[in-house]
């Protein structure tokens, strides 16, 4: 979450998310119009782009050179693109395409997956456990998991009655989140076993359409935003069958009472005493538009970033001790000019409540993103030029060389 990339009309934008005031542009291109996937490489010069005027080619660009690395045309339209250090996934309908990100060498095709309409899937970003979940059914929340290191099924996890919406897996590759079309429950399940972790309900007046799951990168809170005007923010606390043996106290002696009724009480009622409302939780003025949610660690203090389809983005301070509600703290316009403006006439800063300025005082506890795994520590978000060696699962890739990636004959 160091970087932002939004397509539009007119071709691309890349931006670094390194500050809350001011929202830097660090590469624009027109070269291509209508682009509807743009997808960054980290904080590398790698950018992926699918445009309108071709669905069917992907094309590689080092955006910090100008030049294009390779591109490869698909039987049909492309969905979704997905990468890390390791693999770059391509999903259309009813197939999947695994490439080898240090040479985009095609690896392996899974074809006849079931009709998967909007492209939904998810890659673990971390190169190690470089774990695929894609739609296993089109009539149940049924997830295929596949481990794209060794190229072979994983398992399949039972996830939800209904046909899938959401899925995405936490930092490391050890959780992964999904929620149905339905939208009011949200389940985390352990990777690879597949056992249910965590459940979270969202809402059971309405059902929803959930267009963002993101795990923090600690992974210790999951936000989900919808085409309603709330994004819920659900805090993953310590399951207490793992914890070590508590001494007996009142609330730990009727939290036993409650989990022994559980085992006389029927599936539907006992799983609901295992649900949690949301920790935090942020209304949003606008209600019906796409939107995409991140949380993210800008300038050493947690945030919740929401971007939405009218091209703004929308930053919230996030209490990680109290949860609440979020505090709007900056909204930039994504479709100015050049260097770009905030937007100020909509630049809400309203006072920041107590319970707040406890959590600022405490920011000691907040993990810093440069020590999380997975991500760039070179500080090189605007220079774009060099991925750290460990961040590969062999050797060092430089993006300013250009044996590195040779061009591609299809």
């Amino acid at each position: 979450c160091s970087s932002l990339a939004i397509g539009t009309t007119t071709g691309y934008r890349l931006f670094s998310l390194s500050s809350v005031e001011q929202l830097d542009q660090v590469h624009e291109s027109n070269e291509i119009p209508d682009v509807y996937i743009v997808e960054r490489l980290f904080s590398s010069s790698l950018v992926v782009v699918v445009s309108h005027a071709k669905p069917q080619q992907m094309n590689v660009y080092h955006f910090k050179k100008g030049t294009e690395i390779c591109n490869y045309n698909y039987s049909s339209k492309i969905l979704s693109i997905r990468l890390n250090r390791q693999r770059l996934v391509v999903c259309l309908e009813e197939s999947i395409y695994i490439h080898n990100i240090k040479d985009m060498k095609l690896l392996k095709t899974i074809l006849d997956t079931p009709p998967n309409t909007t492209g939904l899937c998810a890659l673990s970003i971390n190169h190690a456990n470089s774990y695929l979940a894609y739609p296993g059914s089109v009539t149940s929340g049924e997830i295929v998991l596949y481990d794209g290191n060794t190229l072979k099924t994983a398992c399949t996890i039972p996830a939800h009655d209904g046909p899938l919406a959401a899925l995405t897996f936490n930092s490391t590759g050890s959780k992964l989140a999904s929620a149905s079309e339905k939208g009011t429950v949200i389940r985390v399940f352990s990777i690879p076993g597949g056992q249910k972790l965590y459940e979270f309900r969202r809402g059971m007046k309405r059902y929803v359409n959930i267009s963002s799951l993101v795990f923090s990168m600690d992974s210790q809170f999951l936000c989900a935003s919808s085409n309603t005007e709330t994004v819920h923010i659900f805090k993953l606390e310590h399951l207490t069958d793992s914890r070590p043996e508590e001494p007996p106290t009142w609330s730990g002696y009727m939290g036993k009472m409650f989990q022994a009724a559980t085992n006389y009480l029927p599936a539907q009622v006992s799983g609901m005493m295992s649900q949690d409302r949301a920790f935090a939780t942020v209304r949003l003025n606008i209600s019906g538009q796409r939107n995409i949610c991140a949380l993210s660690t800008i300038q050493k203090l947690p945030r919740l970033l929401v971007t939405t389809s009218d091209g703004h983005l929308y930053i919230y301070n996030l209490d990680p001790q109290d949860g609440g509600e979020c505090v709007l703290i900056k909204n930039h316009s994504l479709l100015g000019s050049g260097k770009m403006e905030e937007n100020k006439e909509n630049d809400l800063q309203p006072p920041v409540p107590q319970s707040y300025a406890a959590t600022v005082a405490r920011q000691s506890t907040v993990p810093s993103t440069s020590t999380m795994p997975g991500y760039s520590e070179d500080g090189g978000a605007l220079r774009g030029e060099v991925i750290p060696e460990h961040e590969f699962a062999t050797g060092p890739v430089c993006l300013d060389d250009e044996n590195e990636f040779p061009p591609v004959s299809i």
